[in-house]
């Protein structure tokens, strides 16, 4: 997660990119210092990205296919498949009231993309939806972790409700093995995560995650969104990796009735999963 002094808005500037109202270029500068923050944890993002959108174009078997983005954030994997696949409709879904507001900011008016307000944690969000066909894919990148196990099996459960027979389920996210089924292998997946990253910011890195929300929280443009955020996360909620295990995803995959769940791409616990509804 980090900020270069050359970006719109560095670590020290904690207003961020924009002191006055939120503009699409005040929000496409908090994405790109997303991304930013985001690429340190992640050195081989951009990577999965396209191997899960190259998945995405080869399962589908139509130009336009109908694709949901479970847990968006502020829509870098929405953007990036739009890109490539521009005829595709995209349904962006997310509950944080910050990101979303960046995400539909920084891509206002673009065809083919559709923010939506939706808790995943909550039964009745897929048919909330109001799709007019069955989605070829749901897709998610680095956030189905933060439910937790029983919410996640509802949560696949319920997007399977939405998917075509043959549908794919993508999601790129550090599910690491069982430590104590596989003890090396994890211990090994963590040395490559960590070697990797040192490799890439071997001087350490300007922002971090809490850095980021820090700075964004702070920015007056984004005043409404923060107060509105705070209110929906106030309670018992999560704070830290639910379901960070592969085998959780697995079972609760088969369970929601995906019949074929297995890996697609893979750098240590670095990978996508992928499940073929039945």
């Amino acid at each position: 997660m980090t900020a270069d002094t050359s970006s719109p808005a560095s670590a020290s500037h904690a207003a961020g990119p924009g002191d006055g109202p939120l503009t699409a270029g005040s929000a496409q500068a908090w994405i790109d210092r997303w991304d930013r923050q985001q690429q340190v944890y992640m050195p081989d993002r951009e990577e999965r990205f396209t191997a899960l959108i190259d998945a995405v174009a080869a399962a589908a078997g139509r130009p336009d296919p109908l694709v949901l983005d479970l847990g968006c954030g502020p829509g870098s994997l929405s953007t990036r498949l739009l890109d490539r696949l521009p005829q595709a409709s995209v349904i962006a879904i997310d509950a944080d009231a910050v990101l979303l507001a960046l995400g539909r900011a920084a891509a206002a008016g673009r065809p083919g993309l559709r923010f939506a307000d939706h808790d995943l944690r909550s039964a009745g969000w897929a048919a909330a939806l109001g799709l007019d066909r069955p989605a070829d894919a749901a897709v998610s990148t680095t956030a189905l972790h933060w439910l937790g196990p029983g919410e996640l099996a509802r949560m696949y459960a319920e997007a399977a409700t939405v998917l075509r027979p043959g549908g794919v389920l993508l999601n790129g996210d550090h599910l690491a093995d069982d430590e104590q089924a596989a003890p090396t292998l994890v211990r090994l997946g963590r040395a490559l995560a960590e070697a990797e990253e040192h490799r890439q910011y071997p001087d350490g890195h300007a922002e971090d995650w809490t850095d980021w929300w820090a700075a964004a929280l702070a920015d007056p443009a984004l005043a409404r969104e923060a107060a509105d955020r705070e209110q929906r996360t106030a309670g018992p909620h999560h704070h830290g990796s639910e379901s960070p295990r592969l085998q959780t995803h697995i079972t609760a995959l088969r369970s929601a009735g995906f019949a074929e769940v297995g890996t697609l791409w893979q750098r240590g616990p670095n990978r996508l999963l992928c499940a073929v509804l039945s």
